[in-house]
């Protein structure tokens, strides 16, 4: 089977709050799916095994899911998605606010968030899904929701490899230097001339998105 035929497939956009020995973290989820609407209500959420932030909800128990909308910024979705929290301080330079309970909701042109309380939790492979009832939340949503195909048809955006949403990258070259380097939120081809990719400085950010120089991703022939 093709495995872009899964692209079929409905998901959002999510960024999932956390905290891990006190420190708030957060990072992006495409698998959030209601599965109780009376009370309490409750929630289905997935995240790739051996990461930062499934440590952080396996230790204390909750995490908050922050609706992405349309107009969240993919400069947004690069730093939270595309870097591990264990070593980066992903929130540094991302509008949030922190709850009592010491977990970050985003507040990037975000529609509504919910805080969850975790009741059970499957091991499934590489995916954790974890049961949560919802505890606290917004009292009305605004914007509109960010779909995961609307991320990748009108943002061009990727998944990081080993998420269950990753695709490889089509090959983009650039001919006179014999490789490229691309920004893996946007599809942007780093391909100067005059400077090689190495020469920009480590600050240097994509001037599409704004992805860090760190995220891009080398491809050879």
């Amino acid at each position: 089977m093709e495995p872009s035929v899964l692209g079929t497939l409905s998901y959002g956009m999510y960024a999932i709050g956390t905290k891990y020995r006190g420190v708030p973290n957060a990072c992006i989820a495409t698998a959030v799916m209601q599965i109780a609407s009376g009370e309490p209500k409750k929630l289905l959420l997935a995240l790739t095994e051996d990461t930062h932030s499934v440590a952080g909800v396996r230790e204390n128990g909750l995490f908050t899911v922050s609706v992405l909308s349309t107009d969240t910024p993919a400069s947004v979705i690069g730093a939270l998605g595309l870097v591990s929290g264990r070593n980066t301080d992903k929130l540094r330079n991302i509008r949030h606010k922190v709850l009592l309970e010491g977990v970050p909701v985003i507040k990037e042109n975000t529609c509504c968030w919910f805080l969850c309380k975790v009741t059970d939790v499957l091991d499934a492979g590489n995916e954790v899904i974890f049961v949560a009832e919802i505890i606290a939340g917004s009292d009305k949503a605004v914007g509109t929701p960010m779909s995961y195909f609307y991320y990748r048809e009108h943002m061009h955006g990727l998944s990081p490899e080993g998420s269950p949403t990753y695709l490889p990258p089509k090959a983009t070259f650039d001919e006179t230097g014999g490789e490229s380097f691309v920004c893996p939120v946007c599809g942007y081809v780093y391909k100067d001339p005059n400077f090689s990719f190495d020469e920009l400085s480590d600050s240097w950010t994509c001037p599409v998105c704004k992805c860090r120089k760190s995220a891009f991703m080398r491809q050879t022939k």
